[in-house]
């Protein structure tokens, strides 16, 4: 699914998400990865939201963001209060949806100057597909 034809600003934007991978402006990423306006972490350790802590979670709060996305592949999953609390401790917004709504949310915010990290588990295949 192509996101976004042009460069919409000075800021990083994801171009498109599909079973392949997530393009951040020009270049595919077939992994994890975590995504805010001015950088972009590729190697990103989680594997699954299940096994998500908090130690994964340092690089995302080394961002200081306002709102964190959570992008759970294919399908839309939660992750277990424990791990919710890291975020309310510290007073950010936490969203978690499907990858692909988590990377055309994140454009949006980004768009709007918002401080939105995505914290991106690849998308796996398009349920819609099937």
């Amino acid at each position: 699914m192509e996101l976004s034809l042009e460069r919409p600003g000075a800021h990083l934007f994801i171009r498109s998400v599909s079973s392949a991978g997530i393009e951040v402006e020009e270049r595919l990423y077939q992994g994890p990865l975590i995504v805010s306006a001015t950088r972009l972490i590729e190697d990103w350790s989680a594997a699954a939201l299940a096994d998500l802590t908090e130690a994964h979670l340092d690089a995302v709060f080394d961002l200081s963001p306002e709102i964190v996305l959570i992008g759970t592949g294919p399908e839309q999953l939660f992750p277990g209060p424990e791990l919710l609390m890291c975020f309310y401790r510290r007073h950010i917004g936490v969203e978690c949806m499907t990858t692909r709504a988590a990377c055309r949310t994140f454009n949006v915010l980004a768009g709007e100057r918002r401080n939105v990290v995505a914290a991106l588990l690849p998308p796996g295949p398009n349920p819609e597909d099937s």
